[in-house]
């Protein structure tokens, strides 16, 4: 599993019936070790956070999770994605389609909320983690 960083995101924020149930999953898939990261989304998650001890707060627990590895041969699967979507008008940004090509190397599923994701879908060999919001 390869949650996306609104899911990441909203994990960390308190309140909110949403993030509350994407808290929760995203819990129950981290006991059962099903839980995944890459760089990027670690940088879009830390990116932002204005308060010191918020954000090493946020990074002391993502240390819990060892970055999987992004090969060069991901980069370029990554930009012959951008390239496929691009051709068929759909677009979207880098980092996504690095998400994808490591959710397919690795066989992962993307957890995510960003309804670009389904846009690629229908282009790319991705899989999406069926969830559905509640609240």
């Amino acid at each position: 599993m390869l949650p996306d960083t609104p899911i990441w995101s909203a994990a960390f924020r308190r309140g909110e019936d949403v993030a509350g149930s994407y808290r929760q999953e995203l819990l129950r898939l981290v006991n059962q070790g099903l839980v995944e990261i890459i760089g990027p989304i670690r940088q879009e998650l830390l990116s932002g956070i204005r308060e010191r001890s918020r954000f090493e707060a946020v990074r002391d627990r993502l240390r819990l999770f060892p970055d999987l590895e992004i090969a060069t041969g991901d980069y370029e699967e990554a930009a012959g994605y951008y390239d496929q979507c691009r051709s068929v008008g759909i677009q979207g940004p880098f980092t996504d389609f690095v998400i994808c090509a490591v959710s397919v190397r690795y066989d992962l599923s993307i957890f995510t909320d960003d309804n670009d994701f389904v846009g690629y879908r229908k282009v790319l060999p991705i899989r999406l983690y069926p969830f559905e919001k509640r609240g």
